[in-house]
């Protein structure tokens, strides 16, 4: 891939932390481009990074291989249809990692023969620990495929879906979960303030206990159930602590959540993913 030029259209939190893995995972920085409306923000990345950086979406996405549209929803289709003669002309790969901006949407923008990836990346990515899902279009080749699996593995699992469909229920899950984890972890710490123990001590094992179940969790063949009995020992703390949970009917409320996070998706996708 170090013959392959890459573009990233914004320059924000997430296009800053694939730069950040595709570079640490051996892609050749001089081959990577960065436009974005913001100057500040494009010298802070050139101090980082030693990539190409400019104002103009069109001079980033002249003669390249790959074009990330890490913009948001909002000016989407502005920044399509403003790349569309390019796009057209020399039919790079697309990817976008903007969030309720369907493929079909990015087509009429683009053209209805671009090979569109798009993709559902959580904020974890920044720490390159992230979870994306990807879809692809018709027009994606199976070396396109692999190379966008490539770019966001580089921040994270790469997960494929073949029904653009699932999108909503990735963004419900994986996309906002990261904030319901930091919600259950804040109230672990609040409670465990509420028992009696420092704001610092509380913190670091809410935190940590996080930490070490989702790695557990990861380096085991086990699913989460099995791991919960295993550590549920009859008649325990554990045990009582669950019970607990369970008549707060805490399932049933993190499947409404759920729900909720995927409605909100198809109604972004409906705001934001047709033409105005």
């Amino acid at each position: 891939m170090n013959d392959t030029t890459l573009t990233f259209i914004g320059g924000g939190n997430m296009a800053s932390s694939l730069i950040g893995g595709l570079i640490a995972d051996g892609w050749d920085p001089a081959r990577i481009r960065v436009a974005d409306s913001d100057s500040e923000r494009l010298q802070q990345l050139s101090q980082r990074f030693p990539i190409a950086t400019t104002t103009s979406n069109s001079d980033a996405a002249d003669h390249t291989d790959i074009i990330v549209l890490a913009v948001k929803p909002q000016v989407m289709q502005a920044v399509a249809r403003e790349l569309a003669d390019i796009v057209a002309q020399q039919q790079p790969l697309v990817i976008s990692i903007a969030a309720g901006i369907p493929a079909s949407a990015l087509g009429n923008w683009l053209g209805q023969s671009t090979a569109i990836v798009r993709t559902m990346p959580n904020t974890p990515a920044m720490v390159q620990s992230g979870a994306t899902a990807l879809y692809a279009n018709e027009h994606v080749s199976e070396d396109q495929r692999s190379i966008a699996e490539s770019i966001l593995r580089a921040v994270g699992v790469a997960i494929w879906v073949e029904d653009e469909e699932q999108m909503h229920a990735v963004t419900a899950l994986s996309g906002s979960g990261p904030a319901y984890f930091f919600l259950f972890m804040e109230a672990l710490q609040a409670a465990g303030q509420e028992l009696g123990l420092p704001e610092k001590t509380a913190r670091l094992l809410a935190l940590q206990t996080a930490f070490g179940a989702a790695k557990m969790a990861l380096e085991s063949n086990e699913d989460a159930a099995t791991l919960r009995h295993q550590v549920t020992s009859p008649g325990g703390t554990t045990e009582h602590a669950i019970r607990t949970f369970q008549e707060g009917a805490l399932e049933a409320l993190v499947s409404k959540a759920l729900l909720a996070a995927a409605k909100r998706s198809r109604e972004l996708a409906t705001e934001f993913g047709t033409d105005s």
